[in-house]
């Protein structure tokens, strides 16, 4: 019991100074705090989202072009930039395709390079900034739709089985949530890349 209290004792000191936030508590600096409380449905998913979204930003903060494109482990071409792409991708793929049933053409992938969004990312200045504009673009009119949905039983038809729906109708609701947990997923993937690449941690 006191080794382990010992090893507490040390990491409070060593690994959580390298976290986000000053004493890895919530802060005024940091825009996922002070939202919205005890909201109705609508009001909870958009809110979880939002904080997920900005986890993102927060853990790519900072990171030129080199270390966005830094790579996991072998064989794994996963990284930051390549994630951003990624989750541009599916937010275009989920709301604009099918939500709102756009004929949006795929930003990276195609049926003959479906990991475009992660083996194609380099090191490029002009690839991450693009990767953020996509990015950022396709949360806007996420956003918008969201907003704008009389309620949450809007439903579209997933076909092709894309969205984990079996091939039949999906509500808002169902498409929020799979949101939530695609991002949520993705964010320990971005908690170990940062830390891979300054030893940034936490938050």
């Amino acid at each position: 019991m006191v080794a382990f209290a010992s090893m507490m004792a040390a990491m409070s000191t060593t690994r959580r100074a390298d976290m986000f936030t000053e004493d890895g508590q919530p802060s005024d600096d940091d825009p996922r705090e002070h939202g919205p409380r005890l909201g109705d449905e609508r009001g909870t998913l958009v809110e979880s989202l939002r904080k997920q979204r900005l986890t993102l930003e927060l853990k790519c903060a900072g990171l030129d072009a080199a270390a966005m494109a830094l790579r996991a482990v072998e064989p794994s071409t996963m990284s930051l930039l390549g994630l951003v792409r990624h989750l541009a991708e599916m937010e275009r793929a989920t709301f604009r395709r099918l939500m709102a049933g756009e004929d949006a053409p795929r930003l990276y992938t195609s049926p003959t390079n479906r990991d475009g969004d992660f083996d194609d990312a380099v090191a490029d200045p002009a690839m991450v900034a693009q990767a953020w504009d996509a990015w950022r673009t396709e949360v806007a009119f996420a956003e918008k739709f969201v907003a704008d949905a009389p309620n949450l039983d809007v439903t579209a038809i997933d076909a092709l089985n894309q969205h984990g729906s079996g091939g039949g109708a999906m509500s808002l609701r169902e498409i929020l949530l799979g949101m939530i947990e695609e991002y949520a997923r993705h964010m320990g993937h971005v908690d170990l890349l940062r830390e891979r690449i300054d030893g940034r941690v936490g938050q």
